[in-house]
């Protein structure tokens, strides 16, 4: 692909993701600097796009998106190939110093980590290999390395569990024999558990040993450079396929009052035709939300902050109170660790006289009082949200404090989170090392900085009236996390078309979809949603159905569902198709107790979405055990209110003219039976959803 804009996110991403669920997408896109975003937008009329956001975009959609034109072509050569790298570790074998040295440096550039070899690795070599070798990675095997010892360094680090894939490399020498030493690696290169790619260096001498690994499959480039942003690439490809199969719900408590008791806090402060939140404000939200806050309360004179200091306790933290100055620091509107009576007095007018000197057309609202927070090992970090003018609302992390002016360290992900999203979004950042082990500081609860992102994600995905927020810092420590700022913005939301989730650019998994029945024998079956996870389950479904169900459902004599299938049938995109499935809960072993049951597919039922966009086609297929018990009729009425509530203008499908009982159930839901233009053995059944 090619891109320089986009018009509409949600149906980019939502076409970008299905496509990306069934062959690779290989993305280059213009207008990354100022320069080149002027250009695109006279030639296209598209306005630019946040790079920053761009990229966090087609990462989450499982793209890989590559700098230039040659970078394109490498890629789609490489992952036409044999090569699937399992992670970023990489080894370098190389009968060259200074070539290996090169290829280093560019891999440090793309914060590519060599792997440290392991003590196992270091004793083969050491065994192998002369003894003027490097002794450590790159791995240089010398300068007259035979096909031999090409062949022992390759197999003595495929077995190093440090390794996830290998770059060899040959530069020609007078004692190297290029086209001997790639047929030793054609020879092993079944034989390995890793990754492997090359890089021979030069041209005459050269050309045909290269021309031979292609061949066989072993991507080969001329140049350490290529290969290191080649494997940078596709090793970025693998783990961003990674996130496509994150299906996120919005939320994890359902019809919670607290968050019901948010929307309409900020609904009445719109309507005060207010959108900058105070501080108790905005960490009431938070609250709201589970977010963990210090407590915080507003004194509008200095005898209220007495009394307030003395409620909360000693010692406290004292800010200013007002909607025009998000840094209270720099306006010189914050006092901590204040400790008594007298300190208090004196810090509220302190703060009044310095923040009017400063800014005296500043609001001021009063003075903040909370607990001060005296964390020892605490490190300091920030969350963020901001509302994108494509994207719509993009969740950040990265180092808190003053820090984040210093280091601009912040990662950027579009929401919904779960767990492994949270965790990566932190991973991100170089801010992720001090949460570790830190000098005598012990790591952080990794577990409660991923709980505050998730509950952060839960609410941009409720209330979409959120323009910014701002938790800065947010102190984290061995013991958990807490908010000690807070500052939210809020606006508008564009959600004209009543769709929940409109304001963002990746649809959720949609929870509010899932619903229990139950059948006249007392069985409660479920109704929900299809997820990746369920790929095993669906094939058990299929590989269970009789040969006439298969063949009226696929038209077709198959006996199981391909990978390419699989795929294509769980990993769906909820905004532009739905696939609804009904289960029951199956006990594994009816004389064991403490057993979990295990979820059983009985039916599916599933539309796309046709060409015209207004129209969308149906798939149905219940399993033989329970045709005849209502599970047909209650997926379709259930998958044709999906399809209205997208206004979607009729549903339509294709059936077998011998299928009679799927004529009898389309025809009792309202479906008409028309001949089929195009096949004289299908008919065509049409349900208008609208006038």
């Amino acid at each position: 692909m090619y891109v320089e804009g986009i018009r509409n996110a949600r149906r980019f991403m939502s076409a970008l993701r299905s496509a990306a669920r069934i062959k690779p997408i290989i993305l280059l896109k213009a207008g990354r600097h100022e320069a080149g975003a002027a250009a695109t937008a006279m030639h296209s009329g598209m306005a630019a796009v946040s790079d920053t956001v761009f990229d966090a975009a087609v990462r989450r959609a499982g793209v890989v998106r590559v700098q230039n034109v040659g970078q394109l072509f490498y890629a789609a050569k490489a992952l036409a190939s044999k090569f699937r790298p399992l992670g970023n570790r990489l080894a370098i074998i190389t009968n060259g110093g200074g070539p290996g040295a090169m290829a280093a440096d560019r891999a440090g550039d793309m914060g590519i980590p060599l792997a440290e070899l392991s003590n196992e690795t270091m004793a083969v070599l050491n065994k192998e290999m002369p003894t003027n070798w490097s002794h450590s990675n790159p791995i240089d095997i010398g300068g007259d390395a035979t096909p031999e010892r090409y062949r022992d360094a390759i197999m003595a680090v495929t077995h190093d569990p440090n390794v996830d894939s290998t770059l060899v490399m040959l530069s020609p020498q007078a004692m190297t024999d290029p086209l001997a030493v790639a047929q030793a690696i054609i020879e092993v290169a079944d034989k390995l558990n890793r990754s492997l790619i090359c890089c021979w260096m030069g041209e005459d001498q050269v050309r045909e040993a290269r021309n031979l690994l292609e061949n066989a499959g072993i991507p080969a480039f001329r140049m350490p450079e290529t290969a290191i942003e080649l494997f940078h690439h596709i090793s970025k490809y693998y783990r961003n396929q990674k996130l496509l199969l994150q299906t996120p719900e919005p939320t994890r408590q359902h019809g919670r009052p607290e968050a019901e008791g948010a929307k309409m806090l900020i609904e009445a402060l719109l309507a005060e035709r207010r959108k900058v939140l105070s501080e108790m404000e905005s960490k009431a939200i938070l609250r709201a939300f589970k977010v963990p806050v210090a407590q915080t309360m507003v004194a509008r004179t200095a005898t209220e902050a007495l009394l307030l200091a003395e409620q909360i306790g000693f010692p406290i933290a004292m800010k200013v109170d007002s909607p025009d100055l998000p840094h209270k620091s720099d306006a010189g509107g914050v006092r901590l660790n204040i400790t008594n009576a007298p300190a208090v007095r004196n810090a509220y007018h302190d703060i009044i006289d310095t923040v009017q000197k400063r800014h005296p057309s500043a609001k001021i609202n009063g003075v903040s009082i909370e607990p001060f927070l005296s964390r020892p090992n605490g490190r300091e970090v920030m969350i963020g949200v901001f509302r994108d003018p494509i994207f719509g609302p993009v969740i950040t992390f990265g180092a808190g404090g003053f820090d984040v002016e210093i280091f601009s360290d912040r990662s950027v992900a579009l929401p919904p989170l779960n767990e492994f999203l949270a965790k990566d979004l932190i991973d991100s950042t170089r801010a992720s090392l001090i949460l570790d082990q830190f000098h005598n500081m012990p790591p952080v609860d990794r577990a409660a900085l991923k709980e505050v992102l998730l509950c952060i994600s839960e609410m941009v995905c409720e209330l979409p009236w959120i323009q910014e927020l701002d938790l800065n810092p947010l102190i984290v420590d061995e013991n958990g996390a807490i908010a000690a700022d807070a500052r939210i913005v809020i606006d508008h939301a564009a959600n004209a078309s009543g769709d929940r989730y409109a304001h963002m650019s990746i649809y959720p998994y949609p929870v509010h979809l899932v619903q229990e029945w139950q059948m006249n024998d007392g069985k409660v079956v479920t109704i929900r949603p299809i997820r990746p996870e369920d790929a095993d389950m669906e094939q058990e479904f299929v590989k269970n159905m009789s040969d006439e169900s298969r063949y009226y459902r696929f038209m077709d004599t198959l006996r199981e569902l391909t990978q390419t299938m699989l795929v294509r049938f769980t990993q769906i995109d909820y905004d532009r198709e739905m696939a609804l499935v009904a289960t029951i809960s199956k006990a594994v072993d009816d004389n064991v107790d403490d057993v979990d049951p295990i979820e059983l597919q009985i039916g599916v039922a599933r539309y796309v979405v046709n060409p015209d966009g207004e129209s969308v086609e149906f798939a149905l297929a219940v399993g033989d055990d329970w045709q005849k018990c209502g599970v047909g009729r209650k997926l379709m009425t259930a998958l044709i209110e999906c399809a209205r509530m997208k206004g979607y203008r009729a549903v339509v499908g294709d059936v077998l003219s011998t299928n009679s009982k799927m004529f009898r159930l389309m025809s009792s839901l309202g479906f008409t039976i028309h001949p089929h233009p195009d096949d004289t053995a299908v008919k065509r059944v049409v349900k208008p959803l609208t006038g």
